[in-house]
């Protein structure tokens, strides 16, 4: 029998539509419902009957830290035939899983990754994610989190891009056409792409106390202008799925969030793709004291606009019941089953459901993808100190000491949700410091003939003798992967203990100390202030961890990373970030004055903060004009030289303070950024350009205005720097400078504020 929904030389819209047309209630219900890890045999009744459109590959709600059988191509093959084969309408599965910073190549973290500032690493590091988790069958990633993460002591501040807005959405965008092969979507049905999933809609950044699944209040205006800027900017990338979150927020569960789901995310931003609750969240609605059952429950996600219940079961036992029951508005169902359907045939998954078996071992854990991910390894490390102990590249280097808990780990260095790395495939730090310094085999040279000596500090005297002989102590500390990632929050966002009072016993002996702080969130190293004559900050690294630390300590690869997120000094500092709004009393950084009486209220390192291997100067930035008004660009300009003996890869930052708006504007808004590279002794002019739109906000609508008046703009290498230079924002009528009281004038959607 022809079957006119599967011709794939017809509008896409008139297959569903066809397709649509043939299918029953149930049959459209079961589009909606998700299943976990389902078998050929043991479901293959239910495929049979289209009970389920989609499922997860996962071990469970908290899948982030646990190994897994995983997928592979045969399996799914199975799954697709009985789909496709075995039932009425020959309608394929779509099979997900959490594939969030690489398959069985593992790139850093996407803190990690957001360190580069780079987007077109994190988009590259995406596409071949896509390219290994498409070879085993899975065609869903539930990735990139664009949750702008406001508080380090929630472990999923480690699958954010930091707590910048600007940032968060630029490098979502790279991560959304990575997994999908391009903007808009176009690619989809490329084979070796991924659907991808703008998660958790929205706010669950602002948990409260850092407490995964916890309350959120936030009022509009911040949510607009902070939170849904990555969703919005996601959107505008094409992604393909949307993932609404588990808390409430101001009190309604965003799973039943109608406003902000159906109303804003489908009406106002125009997503037409399936919006999918998280792992039993519709479920939890009950839980949460706004359903009585999980037949209520059915009834509100779906009307608030989520079109696929994961693995709760409400969906499949309930929706159909509801429509007949008049209950629940059937062109709802249609809908939701409609936004699924038309993503299957994006994907080409009617066209081509079976998954070559032979294509994981062509394309997984490659050269290149070990080379991608070394350097997106070294992207992800950032220097917080240097008082002359790097790089190490000495002829002095007789005797380097490799200590610490991390000197010698593997699984360790992948991070959180990493369900298909495999310890075996990582480097370590203590082999990579071989081979580049003790003239192991690969290494590129350098001082071999160097001792090496490797120990991970269980027995401290032994260690402290083999630190005192050293010419080099390189010591490994930081968090395991077990203290980030999902229902992984803390208290305390200083180093596990025992720690920092190894790292104090060993500056008592050694006589050149490089600290190695692996982490997967921003901590509160205070007590290493003054500790070490280098410290390193390494977001989880992956496959190429112990490669990429190394190249940056020995000068090998420029120190490019830069902090996306803001260092406390101490825990009770948080929430602590660059673009808070200002006071009515407004205090002196450095004045007599301050908030906390037992501590100072700056971080200990800002928001963009990263050294390199030497000096670099910034000239006081320059305008194109004095002033700006609706649809004109200013360009911003500053000298950047290298000062240093070293090439350096500088990440030059925009950073903007809009003085006079309707709502207060924060401090410091971080508007563009541009890599350079210098060799020693050279400068750049460094130049941005800024709209109009650029420099809008958004009301308690999410209309964004411009409202005239001044604008400090700066151009440095970090939050905490740069000399200003004053622009001034005019209304539609204005010549010059304005007052301020005209009213706002509409700026548009878009904003560039330049490339990252």
């Amino acid at each position: 029998m022809t079957r006119p929904w599967t011709d794939a030389a017809r509008p896409v819209e008139d297959r569903v539509r066809d397709l649509l047309a043939a299918m029953t209630l149930e049959e459209k219900v079961g589009q909606l419902a998700q299943v976990a890890n389902p078998e050929p045999e043991r479901d293959a009744a239910a495929l049979a009957a289209g009970a389920f459109g989609t499922c997860i590959v996962a071990s469970g709600e908290h899948a982030g830290n646990v190994r897994d059988a995983g997928t592979q191509a045969a399996a799914v093959n199975a799954l697709q035939r009985a789909a496709v084969e075995g039932s009425r309408l020959g309608i394929p599965l779509l099979v997900a899983r959490d594939v969030i910073h690489g398959h069985r190549t593992v790139f850093p973290i996407p803190l990690g990754q957001a360190a580069s500032f780079d987007p077109e690493l994190v988009r590259e590091c995406a596409r071949a994610a896509a390219r290994e988790a498409s070879a085993d069958g899975v065609r869903w990633t539930f990735a990139p989190m664009l949750d702008v993460s406001m508080d380090p002591r929630w472990g999923r501040v480690a699958e954010s891009w930091g707590e910048d807005p600007w940032l968060s959405a630029v490098l979502g965008a790279a991560a959304v056409e990575g997994f999908q092969g391009g903007p808009g979507g176009s690619a989809l049905a490329d084979a070796e792409s991924l659907a991808a999933c703008a998660k958790h809609y929205v706010g669950y950044g602002l948990a409260q106390g850092g407490r995964d699944y916890a309350e959120v209040d936030v009022g509009p205006v911040t949510l607009h202008n902070r939170h849904l800027r990555p969703f919005r900017a996601a959107v505008d990338a094409g992604v393909a799925t949307v993932m609404s979150a588990f808390h409430t927020l101001d009190g309604l569960p965003m799973t039943a969030h109608r406003p902000l789901v159906r109303e804003h995310l489908k009406g106002d931003l125009g997503f037409a793709g399936p919006v999918v609750s998280d792992w039993d969240a519709v479920g939890e609605l009950v839980l949460h004291g706004v359903a009585a059952d999980r037949r209520d429950a059915a009834a509100l996600a779906l009307g608030a606009g989520v079109d696929i219940d994961m693995v709760t079961g409400a969906y499949g036992t309930h929706l159909a019941e509801l429509v007949r029951d008049g209950l629940l508005d059937p062109a709802l169902v249609e809908d939701a089953a409609r936004r699924v359907l038309t993503l299957k045939m994006r994907l080409g998954l009617f066209e081509a459901p079976y998954t070559d078996p032979g294509r994981a071992a062509a394309v997984q854990l490659t050269a290149g993808h070990r080379a991608l991910a070394r350097r997106a390894a070294a992207s992800a490390v950032v220097v917080l100190r240097n008082e002359g102990a790097l790089p190490l590249d000495a002829p002095d280097l007789g005797h380097v000491h490799v200590t610490g808990p991390f000197a010698s780990a593997r699984a360790e260095l992948l991070g959180t949700w990493t369900l298909d790395g495999r310890a075996e495939d990582v480097v370590t730090i203590a082999d990579a410091v071989r081979e580049r310094l003790g003239g192991g085999p690969g290494g590129p040279g350098g001082a071999t003939g160097t001792t090496v000596t490797v120990d991970d500090a269980r027995f401290l005297d032994e260690t402290l003798i083999q630190a005192r002989a050293a010419d080099v102590v390189v010591a490994c500390v930081g968090e395991h992967p077990m203290r980030s990632g999902e229902a992984n929050s803390v208290t305390s966002l200083e180093l596990p203990p025992g720690q920092t009072e190894l790292l104090e016993a060993l500056a008592r002996v050694s006589r050149r100390l490089v600290v190695v702080v692996l982490t997967g969130r921003p901590l509160a190293l205070e007590r290493l202030a003054h500790l070490g004559d280098a410290v390193v900050l390494a977001f989880h690294p992956g496959t190429e961890g112990g490669h990429g630390i190394v190249d940056v300590l020995t000068g090998d690869v420029p120190a490019s990373g830069r902090l996306p997120v803001s260092l406390p000094w101490t825990t009770g500092q948080v929430p602590l970030h660059h673009d808070h709004l200002p006071t009515g009393r407004p205090l002196d950084p450095d004045g007599p004055a301050g908030r906390y009486r037992d501590h100072r209220d700056t971080p200990q390192h800002p928001f963009g903060f990263g050294l390199g291997h030497g000096e670099v100067t910034y000239g006081p930035p320059s305008l194109s004009a004095t002033t700006l008004g609706p649809g004109q660009d200013v360009e911003v300009t500053a000298t950047v030289t290298n000062a240093g003996s070293l090439p350096v890869v500088e990440r030059v930052q925009l950073y903007v303070r809009v003085r006079l708006g309707r709502v207060s504007r924060p401090v410091s808004e971080l508007a563009g950024v541009r890599t350079v590279e210098l060799e020693p002794g050279a400068s750049a002019a460094v130049t941005f350009t800024l709209g109009y739109a650029d420099l809008g906000y958004r009301d308690a609508r999410g209309v964004l205005e411009c409202v005239p008046g001044p604008v400090d703009v700066r151009i440095a290498p970090h939050a905490g720097a740069g000399a200003a230079v004053r622009l001034e924002l005019l209304d539609g009528d204005a010549p010059g400078p304005s007052t301020g009281t005209r009213p706002a004038v509409s700026a548009g959607t878009g904003a560039r504020g330049g490339d990252a």
